[in-house]
């Protein structure tokens, strides 16, 4: 497995890496915790040494679920895990990342975790009731303590990562990009660049859209996630269709799948970008890792820049309540 350093930071990680909510939250229904378990440990054999997880996924049960699994294995892997949003007593999502509330959350993480540190700590959502200056402060003073070895950010604005990065440096951002979610590289990866910031994409397979394997008539599951989302009604599946096409044409020419032309349409883009795509299956997980060995040409990579930015994606990524929490 090729490796990648995120940034200026240091952090060196698998050049792709496992995103571990859809084990336990999100996608019903949820997998076997002992068959993911095992389907961690194979991805550490196949080279992938950075996992993503985070308190509210479950909530709680999916830290649980790594920490159990990678607990004999951790001065082999990176984990990254998030603070900063709470479920509350109607199943509400809130946020809260006040600096007693990150110290608690740490802690419940720690253990969950079975770990004495976490690699990378991002705040979840950015939390428009604390400065972000109280949040990088309270990150230095875990980093400290050596109970946080970085800080990340997930899904914040260009100001909020120029304010945070002056108080504590930021080591990752993480934040949806793919070829049909191409706006974080309008402000956000030019500032990466020029902060020396590194970039965790997730949902890089546009959360299974650009697999080639749903259509319009694909029915999910009555609590998948996917429901909720404008990108995801029958009639944004049928016409976003093309951005599937661009993919299979030269998937069919390079003899690999639509997903890993994804994958490695997002791996050429800068060599600070490590993609997180999630899966339950050994399958697609080898399917995934297999993007890391495709070099697309530079006529290839103008082709499906070209193509994809003449195609209007319709529907937003999020409802607009959801849409409120990113980017402030």
């Amino acid at each position: 497995m090729k490796k990648r350093k995120l940034g200026n930071s240091g952090i060196e990680v698998s050049a792709i890496g496992l995103g571990c909510m859809g084990m336990s939250h999100g996608y019903l229904p949820l997998p076997d915790k002992n068959e993911m378990k095992n389907l961690i440990h194979k991805a550490i054999d196949l080279g992938i040494t950075f996992f993503d997880t985070a308190e509210v996924y479950g909530p709680y049960i999916n830290e649980e679920l790594v920490g159990d699994a990678l607990s004999s294995l951790r001065d082999k892997v990176v984990i990254a895990t998030k603070f900063g949003i709470y479920i509350d007593a109607n199943g509400k999502q809130g946020q809260d990342s006040r600096p007693e509330t990150i110290k608690r959350s740490v802690e419940g993480s720690l253990k969950r975790l079975k770990t004495d540190y976490i690699d990378l700590y991002y705040q979840h959502r950015v939390d428009p009731n604390v400065p972000i200056e109280e949040v990088a402060e309270t990150i230095k003073t875990l980093i400290k303590e050596g109970k946080v070895k970085y800080f990340g950010l997930s899904e914040p604005g260009i100001n909020t990562i120029r304010r945070a990065h002056s108080v504590q440096p930021v080591a990752a951002i993480q934040s949806e990009y793919s070829i049909w979610w191409r706006n974080p590289e309008d402000e956000l990866i030019p500032t990466l660049e020029e902060l020396g910031i590194g970039l965790v994409p997730f949902s890089p397979l546009g959360r299974g859209y650009l697999t080639g394997k749903i259509d319009e008539n694909t029915k999910f599951e009555k609590s998948d996630f996917r429901n909720i989302l404008p990108r995801f009604t029958a009639e944004a599946r049928k016409a976003n269709h093309a951005i599937v096409d661009i993919l299979n044409n030269i998937a069919i020419r390079e003899k690999v799948t639509a997903a890993q032309i994804a994958l490695a349409w997002l791996l050429a883009k800068k060599p600070w970008i490590v993609p997180i795509p999630g899966t339950t299956k050994l399958s697609r997980l080898e399917e995934n890792i297999g993007s890391v060995n495709i070099k697309l040409s530079s006529e290839e990579l103008n082709e499906i820049d070209k193509a994809s930015l003449n195609i209007k994606i319709e529907g937003n990524r999020y409802p607009e309540e959801l849409a409120k929490r990113s980017g402030l």
